[in-house]
């Protein structure tokens, strides 16, 4: 039962040194374009999303659902958030394209603030018996982040690519598609988790 533990707890920590990699090798290959860089990132940060995946799997499956994981997992998360977003905004910056650079800062902004909101509200709810855990459409906003990372990265990578030339335009507003879906998912997940704990919320204001 430890061993299986230990290993559910590596999987969960395992998404910083993915996601940090990524950024180091994905910055590398804007500079350097090769084979090789654009292999290793595109592994690092599908490994990363597939952590988040079997890591709650395993922990449910062999029963080692553990406060520290609870607390780890939605951490990771934000680190990746944290990492990616922000770096995938530079990157396009970097390729001239500051229209686009400019929806995905905007982008990472509201992640990050939808983010620390909602760590605010279940603090604020704790203080009052709140269960606080993830509600099923901030589970499915984690679940689509890491896909949809992997798209825009993939976007970037290929954006100038000379045999996608001609599909360039589709891909372009494929990829504005797939920002302006979870840019809608986020505030929505935003506005839910308000509403979910505005009782306590003002219960903590009533106590000031």
């Amino acid at each position: 039962m430890k061993t299986k533990s230990i290993l559910v707890n590596t999987l969960t920590f395992s998404r910083v040194p993915l996601i940090l990699a990524w950024l180091v090798v994905a910055v590398i290959e804007e500079y350097h374009s090769s084979l090789w860089a654009i292999v290793v990132s595109g592994v690092a940060i599908f490994l990363a999303g597939l952590t988040d995946a079997f890591d709650g799997i395993l922990a449910r499956k062999w029963n080692v659902v553990s406060p520290l994981g609870k607390m780890a997992d939605p951490l990771m998360d934000k680190v990746f958030y944290v990492v990616t977003f922000p770096t995938l905004a530079w990157l396009l910056l970097h390729q001239g394209d500051a229209t686009h650079s400019l929806v995905m800062l905007v982008f990472a902004i509201l992640y990050i603030l939808r983010d620390l909101w909602v760590t605010f509200l279940r603090s604020v709810g704790t203080l009052f018996g709140a269960d606080g855990s993830a509600m099923w459409l901030g589970k499915v906003r984690t679940a689509l982040s890491f896909p949809a990372a992997g798209c825009i990265y993939a976007y970037v990578v290929f954006n100038d690519a000379a045999c996608l030339a001609d599909v360039r335009p589709g891909l372009l507003v494929a990829c504005y598609v797939v920002e302006g879906l979870m840019i809608a998912l986020n505030l929505i997940s935003f506005c839910t988790y308000t509403k979910e704990y505005m009782p306590y919320l003002k219960k903590a204001l009533e106590h000031t």
